[in-house]
C-alpha cells in the first residue's frame, strides 16, 4: 500500500520548497516516525510555527498514518516524533504510522533523486543516460529547477546534439517505440543528409473521377489509378525512378511503385506493387487489397515492402490541401498526394468554373534530379491525368 507525500508550505510566503535529499529509495519500507526527505527552506523559527497554528483548523481530519511532521535534521537514529521546529534551513519530513510501512513506487518519488553522499539531484531518463553513456553525474552541470540535472544536460556531457523532447521530463513515463517506429524513425532520420528540393502541381481530377466511377464497382482503386498513372509517367522519365549510389547514378530496371501505408499500432510500412505497368488495372487493385491486408496483419515478406524505386504518399482521404513528404532511403523521389476538392479556377478563355483541383508535391534527391525533370516529370503526369485517364486500364 501506497501513500501520497505533499510537500509542506512552512510559512505564508512560501510558494516552492527544495528537496535537497531522499532518505528513502524507491521500494523501501518506511516505519512509524522515520524521515523520508529533506526539505530546504529559508523561512524563520515565528514563520513557521504561526502557519502551523494556523493550519491544524483548515486542515481535514486525518489518521496517524497519514501524518506528515517536520523535526530538526538534527535527530537521533531512534525515531523522533516531535512537533516543534527547530531554526534551520534544512528540514525533514517524517512519516507518522501506524500500520503496517507502507512502501513507494517510483512516481511517488520521481520528482527528484540524489545520490546520498554528493546530493546530485537527476532526472530518472537523465540517470539512465548517465548509466549507459558512463557520464559521472558529479560533474555534470544541471539545467533543470534549482540545478536538477536533465536528460539533455547529459547528452551535452557527452558531446551529443539535443533535440526538444516529445514529451517532458514528468512523473509520466514516455511510451516506448515499436520495433517498426524504430525502423522508421531510422530511415527519416538517415534522409536529413540529402539535399532534397521540392515542387508542387494542380491536377484538374474531372476526368479520373467520372473514370473512376465507372471502374469502382469492378473493384478498382484510387490507389491503383495513381499508381498506374505514376508508373506509366516514370517509363517517360526514367531520370525520376533513379536513386544515388556512391559509384554514381543508379538506374533501376525495373518500376516499383512503394506506397506508404499506416499501422494501426504506429508507424508505417510501405507495400511494393512490382511492374504495374504490365498488370492490368483489375489486378493491379487485387494485387494492392491483398498487400494491404497483409501488411495490416504483419504477414509480408521483405521484398514486398523494400524493393519500391519511387514512393507515393496519399493523405487524400484525410481531406488534406497539401503536404510534403520525406524522402525514403535509397529512391530518388516520393510523390505527395493531397485531395481532390473543387476549386474556382479560371480558364484559358477568361471565362470562371469550378473544377475538381488535386495538388501534388514531389521531393526529390538534387544530387540525381534536377528541378526540371522533376517539373516534367508532374506536367506529363498531370496530362495523363486530366486527358486520358481511360488508358490506364491496361
Amino acid at each position: 500500500m501506497s501513500h501520497e507525500i505533499f510537500m509542506p508550505a512552512l510559512s505564508s510566503t512560501m510558494t516552492e520548497g527544495k528537496i535537497v535529499e531522499w532518505l528513502k529509495n524507491p521500494g523501501d519500507k518506511v516505519e512509524r516516525g522515520e524521515s523520508v526527505l529533506v526539505v530546504e527552506s529559508v523561512e524563520n523559527e515565528d514563520e513557521i510555527a504561526s502557519v502551523q497554528e494556523q493550519n491544524k483548523g483548515n486542515q481535514p481530519e486525518v489518521s496517524s498514518s497519514d501524518q506528515l511532521e517536520l523535526v530538526s535534521n538534527k535527530t537521533e537514529e531512534k525515531p523522533v516524533i516531535q512537533s516543534e521546529i527547530v531554526e534551520k534551513q534544512e528540514k525533514e519530513v517524517v512519516l507518522m504510522s501506524e500500520k503496517a510501512a507502507p512502501s513507494f513506487n517510483s512516481d511517488q518519488i520521481n520528482a527528484a533523486t540524489s545520490n546520498v553522499s554528493s546530493r546530485v539531484i537527476a532526472s530518472p531518463r537523465a540517470k539512465k543516460l548517465a548509466s549507459q553513456m558512463g557520464v559521472d553525474l558529479a560533474k555534470v552541470h544541471g539545467s533543470g529547477p534549482h540545478g536538477r540535472i536533465q536528460a539533455d544536460d547529459i547528452l551535452k556531457a557527452n558531446g551529443q546534439p539535443v533535440s526538444i523532447p516529445w514529451i517532458g521530463e514528468g512523473g509520466s513515463p514516455a511510451s516506448q517505440f515499436n520495433t517498426l517506429q524504430k525502423a522508421v524513425n531510422k530511415n527519416m532520420e538517415s534522409s536529413l543528409d540529402v539535399p532534397c528540393f521540392r515542387v508542387g502541381y494542380s491536377i484538374n481530377t474531372d476526368k479520373l473521377d467520372n473514370f473512376y466511377k465507372k471502374v469502382k464497382q469492378n473493384g478498382v482503386t484510387m490507389t491503383a489509378l495513381l499508381v498506374k498513372a505514376v508508373a506509366k509517367t516514370l517509363k517517360k522519365h526514367p531520370q525520376v525512378n533513379s536513386s544515388f549510389s556512391e559509384n554514381g547514378i543508379s538506374y533501376p530496371e525495373n518500376i516499383n511503385i512503394a506506397v506508404a501505408v499506416a499501422m494501426e499500432d504506429g508507424g508505417l510500412i510501405t507495400p511494393v506493387l512490382k511492374e504495374p505497368c504490365n498488370t492490368d488495372l483489375f489486378e493491379l487493385s487485387r494485387e494492392w487489397k491483398d498487400l494491404v491486408k497483409r501488411s495490416r496483419s504483419k504477414q509480408l515478406e521483405p521484398d514486398e515492402y523494400s524493393t519500391g524505386t519511387f514512393t507515393l504518399s496519399n493523405l487524400g482521404m484525410f481531406g488534406v490541401d497539401r503536404f510534403d513528404a520525406i524522402l525514403p532511403p535509397g529512391t530518388g523521389a516520393i510523390l505527395a498526394i493531397a485531395s481532390s476538392k473543387p476549386t474556382v479556377v479560371a480558364n484559358s478563355d477568361g471565362s470562371i468554373s469550378v473544377k475538381k483541383i488535386m495538388q501534388v508535391n514531389l521531393t526529390a534527391d538534387h544530387r540525381v534530379i534536377y528541378g526540371a525533370d522533376g517539373a516534367s516529370f508532374l506536367k506529363d503526369l498531370a496530362s495523363l491525368i486530366e486527358d486520358e485517364p481511360e488508358t490506364l486500364v491496361s
